[in-house]
């Protein structure tokens, strides 16, 4: 089995597209493990059930929107666990007060890995015959590039770097399809965010950056509880709406840069 790890960004829309393509060998399907339209850029689910889903349909590519489901039949979402009355989880990387460094992130192996694993197992993917999944990555991304197995059941392989394309490459891939190019995919109150782009949410897309507020206010509100130090969504120690200020939505809007999920799931 042979399935594309679909983030809903460039690199992994290129790769939907080469598939169509017979480009990069047989693929069974496209999945995108949605950690729940509370959570993620509203932008990348519309783009992928608006133009990928039916795009691929019509050209033989199985794209699948999967969920994260709990034990008990219920789905639960990354932004559910997150505001969960009593729960002291934060899954997300966070950053610390004092030095702005992020703190554990379980959402990507919760929400992303676990979800394409399980989907995987369910269609006869064993640790002794793990399926194959392709990742993302591009050339312009070989820092990010590793071998580990991100699950028992599936080993990746990563067929832009094999064609050695770039990111500007998977763009003209997208663009030579007659496919809008996507948005950067990623939660919205992610805290790996760059500086100009939470400005730019704040001058574009307020509702978003209000409720990334909140959020952020209500986290801390549970810490002061708890006795412990404020967390931040950005590097600065400070309230998100203290840190993005009105006047720096002139910074530069440079998409390139962005950190994100080293495991391929997130940002590809």
């Amino acid at each position: 089995m042979r399935v594309i790890s679909y983030g809903g960004g460039v690199q992994s829309t290129a790769l939907c597209i080469l598939a169509t393509q017979n480009k990069i060998g047989h693929v069974d399907a496209a999945l995108f493990a949605n950690v729940g339209d509370d959570s993620e850029y509203p932008a990348t689910v519309t783009y992928v059930r608006e133009v990928m889903i039916p795009w691929g349909a019509k050209r033989g590519l199985d794209v699948q929107e999967l969920h994260r489901i709990r034990r008990d039949g219920r789905s639960e979402t990354l932004y559910q666990r997150l505001i969960r009355p009593g729960s002291r989880s934060l899954p997300i990387p966070i950053r610390m007060q004092d030095t702005g460094a992020p703190g554990t992130r379980n959402c990507t192996a919760d929400f992303k890995i676990k979800v394409i694993a399980k989907w995987l197992k369910a269609h006869g993917a064993t640790k002794e015959h793990p399926a194959t999944t392709l990742i993302g990555f591009s050339l312009d991304e070989l820092m990010r590039l590793n071998n580990k197995r991100v699950s028992p059941y599936d080993r990746p392989e990563h067929p832009l770097i094999d064609l050695r394309l770039t990111r500007e490459d998977c763009k003209r891939v997208i663009e030579r399809a007659g496919l809008p190019v996507p948005p950067k995919s990623a939660c919205y109150f992610c805290p790996f965010h760059k500086t100009a782009t939470w400005a730019r949410m704040r001058r574009d897309e307020s509702e978003l950056f209000e409720k990334s507020a909140d959020l952020e206010a209500l986290l801390n509100k549970r810490r002061d509880m708890l006795g412990k130090d404020h967390v931040y969504l950005t590097r600065f120690g400070k309230p998100l709406r203290e840190a993005i200020a009105v006047e720096q939505v002139g910074l530069d809007f440079g998409e390139h840069g962005d950190e994100g999920c080293d495991e391929g799931y997130c940002w590809t």
